[in-house]
């Protein structure tokens, strides 16, 4: 059995800081891709971030700059580093792995979710 537990978020003010966590735990191969995805009310759900198992890395043009993604390989863990916070930044963030169970079979597995709120 697989489980993302996500930890981290909370409340900030405009400008500020939060970093996210989420470590996958179970029996498997590897994970090749780890990321981050938000859903804010009336919106559609936004991939903000991922990172290959090798470094390579995607943010969203609305993160760009201000957050950073990075993961331990050898924690099955992935991180948000989010700085410069904006009010639109406020959703409900979810960690997303995809996990290889062998050479061929892979499937993706979701965190529970961690609320983000950017209010002053």
């Amino acid at each position: 059995q697989v489980q993302l537990v996500e930890s981290g978020g909370g409340l900030a003010q405009p400008g500020g800081s939060l970093r996210l966590s989420c470590a996958a735990s179970g029996s498997f191969f590897s994970i090749s891709r780890m990321a981050w995805y938000r859903h804010a009310p009336g919106k559609e759900r936004e991939l903000v971030a991922f990172i290959h198992s090798g470094g390579s890395t995607y943010y969203a043009d609305s993160v760009k700059g201000r957050f950073t993604i990075s993961r331990d390989n050898a924690k099955n863990t992935v991180y948000l580093q989010m700085n410069s916070l904006k009010s639109e930044d406020t959703a409900v963030y979810y960690c997303n792995a995809r996990i290889r169970f062998d050479t061929v079979n892979e499937y993706d597995y979701w965190g529970q979710g961690a609320q983000v709120t950017v209010s002053s």
